[in-house]
């Protein structure tokens, strides 16, 4: 599973989902649709209708990875925090059940506030 302490993992940045859907096409389930996706310098994380997947690629050839699944039912709070003038990174800050806070860091061109009310309605 990716240790989700180390943030400095997740500096992402909005992607095109079409680039991402062959990766994580073989653990997509019936009736669940890709949101949104943005990537990191190798890794990168998807939003679909029902969960957060997380990729971790692994291996100097890129073709070993680790998929994580965060399904938004066992989401117990969530915070959001814009970019500032000084601060250009937004963040997302998820309590998981079990699990505990996922930090996802997201460079300046990232949505945080679509994020949000995302995240708000699937769990609420």
């Amino acid at each position: 599973m990716i240790d989700f302490e180390k943030s400095s993992v997740f500096r992402l940045s909005p992607c095109d989902p079409r680039d991402i859907a062959p990766s994580v096409a073989p653990i997509i389930i019936a009736g669940e649709e890709i949101a949104l996706c943005f990537k990191g310098a190798r890794d990168f994380v998807v939003f679909t209708n029902k969960r957060l997947i997380a990729v971790n690629v692994q291996g100097i050839t890129g073709k070993k990875r680790d998929f994580t699944s965060l399904p938004y039912s066992k989401i117990q709070a969530f915070s959001i925090e814009t970019a500032g003038t000084f601060d250009l990174d937004a963040e997302l800050d998820l309590w998981f059940s079990g699990l505990g806070k996922v930090r996802l860091e997201f460079k300046g061109r990232a949505d945080i506030r679509q994020i949000g009310h995302m995240i708000a309605s699937f769990v609420l």
